[in-house]
């Protein structure tokens, strides 16, 4: 199992989503941000090497506007040797990647506009992957979108658009069980018409289910994995106490994770801990992992 964090490391100094207003937007300060971003993921992926941790999830904001209409400006061939020197220390120490695209993306809107520029994000992910020539294990992965009053149908638009979609952009999509909408049972629904992957969320599971257990949820959302898919990716978190339910913790619950760990005993997956405090509840969860595998009585707090 792989153990990581996303997107933010809150201890280095430097952030990799740095961005800015559109009202401001220039070719210039495109490129400074760009060069910053990147020049701070690779402090990340060093730091998580050290640490231990080899899954990551790159944020989405590393190309400030690269989907929209206003950006003309090359960056991917401008910095196609930073993206290459990255994807080389990814692969040299074998790091697992994966992005997710803003809630904006809904390949199932009802509104064209929305869809097409949907569709011009997914493809700007899947070029920042594409050029750090990380292989089809690194996924981008995002919700099935909105129900409209009408889930069937929006399952069926999702479907279509898919179905519409570039084989290596295919490639690399997978799906998530979300907390309000569309359940592990829908995205099985929808896995079974189009093949397309499944990474189970733990939280989001906990929040809207059809009465499977954790450990019948993540085993059915691993049987949609195939070997050029790699090791089933899985979400972590758990509830923010005092906020509305489906809010992220603000750090690990570590009799939750404990749990967690005990019940999915004997399972193969890459783990994705969404916690706010990134880094510093990834090593408190990477320490518990540790003494689990050591075969030490981890004691469950009532």
């Amino acid at each position: 199992m792989k153990v990581g964090y996303p997107c933010i490391n809150r201890g280095i100094g430097c952030t990799s989503n740095s961005t800015f207003r559109l009202a401001s937007y220039s070719e210039e300060r495109l490129v400074q941000k760009v060069e910053n971003n990147l020049n701070c993921l690779s402090k990340i992926l060093q730091y998580n090497v050290q640490k231990g941790f080899y899954f990551f999830r790159i944020s989405s904001d590393l190309i400030p506007f690269a989907s929209h209409p206003v950006c003309t400006f090359d960056w991917a061939g401008h910095f196609s040797g930073q993206f290459r020197e990255i994807g080389e220390f990814i692969k040299e120490h074998n790091i697992r990647i994966s992005m997710h695209p803003d809630q904006f993306v809904i390949i199932n809107a009802l509104k064209e506009d929305v869809v097409e520029r949907s569709l011009r994000e997914l493809e700007y992910h899947l070029t920042v992957l594409d050029k750090m020539a990380l292989d089809s294990t690194a996924k981008i992965q995002i919700h099935l979108g909105g129900v409209y009053g009408d889930k069937q149908s929006a399952m069926d638009r999702f479907i279509a658009t898919y179905n519409s979609l570039s084989k290596s952009l295919k490639s690399r999509l997978v799906i998530e069980n979300d907390d309000r909408s569309y359940s592990l049972d829908d995205c099985l629904s929808v896995h079974q018409k189009i093949g397309i992957p499944i990474i189970f969320d733990v939280f989001h599971h906990q929040c809207l289910n059809n009465g499977e257990t954790l450990r019948r949820g993540l085993e059915l959302s691993a049987s949609t994995w195939k070997e050029a898919d790699g090791i089933p990716m899985v979400d972590f978190s758990s509830q923010q106490r005092g906020q509305r339910p489906g809010s992220h913790a603000k750090t690990l619950n570590k009799e939750m994770f404990k749990k967690f760990l005990r019940e999915t005993r004997g399972l193969d997956f890459d783990l994705m801990l969404e916690i706010k405090d990134k880094e510093t509840s990834a090593l408190k969860a990477l320490k518990i992992m540790r003494e689990f595998q050591k075969g030490k009585e981890i004691i469950l707090v009532a």
